[in-house]
């Protein structure tokens, strides 16, 4: 994932939770005092509002007492004798539209639709940088050495030249086996190389697969352990269907 696709995803989250907590706080209670709609009713016929503020859209009614204490309060929908009351006493009536408490409502439900999508391009951002590695748990883990890089060759190896003997015969199956083949002969399966380690075995590998000019997977034996049961397996399945569709190959197995 490009860093100019995080930030954009980044700065999409900050904006949709600054809105939230917007929203959150301009939809709060208002301060003074909150009457029943009736308690608001026997104020008015008292004589005890001063003026009154009613939202058409929300049916809210803010407004004062005579006292100076401001109050809010909810009226009924199609309440319309309420109207009529205020004008008889000889309160200040204003009227007001709420128009932005719609888009706001919207906005605040798009919220976490818009998180979720957000999540969502960005694991397939991942999926596609990473390699698909959210959905490759089971998958081998074995690193293919392409012939771009630099080639290994036994010239490369120095020393152990009984071992270079031993594997020469693996060299000339790899490179005509069609000769092999008709006499009857098959490729050995496997070599076991062994020796301490920085004594050149996976250097030794990667010169057959130089010389025989194959591909070369290299993995760790540590990458068939897994805490989870059934994905070492999976992965041994994995790496040797790679290798059968690069055959002929060497998979080399370190220790």
């Amino acid at each position: 994932m490009n860093s100019s696709v995080r930030n954009a995803v980044l700065w999409l989250i900050i904006l949709c939770l600054v809105v939230l907590v917007w929203a959150v706080f301009k939809g709060s209670k208002p301060q003074g005092a909150h009457p029943q709609f009736s308690e608001l009713v026997q104020d008015v016929k008292s004589g005890k509002v001063e003026s009154v503020t009613f939202n058409s859209s929300t049916g809210d009614i803010q407004g004062k007492f005579k006292n100076g204490e401001e109050f809010h309060s909810v009226a009924p929908p199609q309440y319309n004798d309420f109207t009529t009351m205020l004008l008889d006493k000889g309160v200040s009536l204003k009227y007001e539209k709420d128009n932005g408490g719609n888009w706001v409502s919207i906005l605040v439900n798009a919220i976490p639709f818009v998180l979720l999508l957000g999540f969502w391009i960005f694991m397939m951002r991942q999926m596609q940088s990473g390699g698909n590695k959210a959905l490759s748990f089971g998958k081998s883990r074995a690193r293919l050495h392409s012939s771009q890089q630099k080639k290994v060759t036994f010239k490369d190896v120095a020393g152990v030249e009984e071992a270079k003997e031993e594997l020469q015969e693996i060299i000339e199956f790899l490179r005509e086996p069609q000769k092999f083949q008709k006499l009857g002969g098959r490729i050995p399966k496997g070599v076991l190389l062994i020796g301490s380690p920085g004594t050149g075995k996976t250097l030794l590998a990667r010169a057959i697969a130089g010389e025989a000019n194959v591909p070369f997977f290299s993995i760790s034996g540590s990458d068939f352990v897994e805490m989870f049961v059934g994905v070492g397996a999976s992965r041994v399945r994995d790496l040797f269907e790679q290798g059968k569709k690069n055959a002929p190959c060497i998979i080399f197995i370190d220790e």
